[in-house]
């Protein structure tokens, strides 16, 4: 039986190939952005093809705000905590073994969330967005995601905007196996 890669599994237009790297505990960061959303079906993708766990860690941004204590970052927070929830059992009900953890931190702390929860986890990559709900906190400090490719202990699975996610499975695996 041919060795297909799983770059050309998920219809990745590259010539990457990883190998014998299998990708068994996979973290997926969401925040209800339509970006993360392509990076749900890519780890949807990644987990079906390598029989993974997916640990979806959603992270709830709280400013310091005086005496008014702490301040959710996005005023939408409970909508985007219902998103990524039904996200999570969609993964859950297309037969993935995933799990949702919600976490709370500071602004500007989701990438060092992630990156504990990959360690803690023993995750083999992060799959995320590369761009997801902007902040002020986010335009100081930088992009979670690219703060995540320095303080991650495993590989990062950036999606670019671009990226569509509607790529067919079955049909990259056929030209895969070609």
């Amino acid at each position: 039986m041919p060795v297909q890669s799983t770059t050309a599994m998920l219809g990745w237009s590259t010539s990457f190939h990883l190998g014998g790297i299998v990708f068994k505990r996979i973290v997926l960061g969401l925040d209800g952005s339509d970006e993360s959303t392509k990076a749900l079906e890519y780890a949807r993708k990644l987990a079906a093809s390598e029989d993974a766990h997916v640990e979806i860690v959603h992270v709830h941004e709280y400013m310091i705000a005086g005496r008014a204590g702490m301040q959710p970052v996005r005023a939408d927070e409970d909508e985007l905590e219902a998103t990524v929830r039904r996200q999570a059992e969609d993964l859950k009900s297309s037969g993935v073994d995933a799990h949702l953890t919600i976490v709370s931190t500071s602004a500007g702390g989701p990438a060092h969330v992630l990156a504990d929860h990959a360690r803690t986890d023993g995750a083999d990559v992060i799959v995320v967005g590369t761009r997801g709900r902007t902040t002020l906190a986010g335009l100081l400090l930088g992009s979670v995601t690219q703060r995540l490719m320095h303080v991650s202990p495993c590989p990062v699975l950036a999606i670019p905007s671009g990226v569509s996610s509607d790529t067919s499975t079955e049909a990259a695996t056929s030209a895969a196996v070609s």
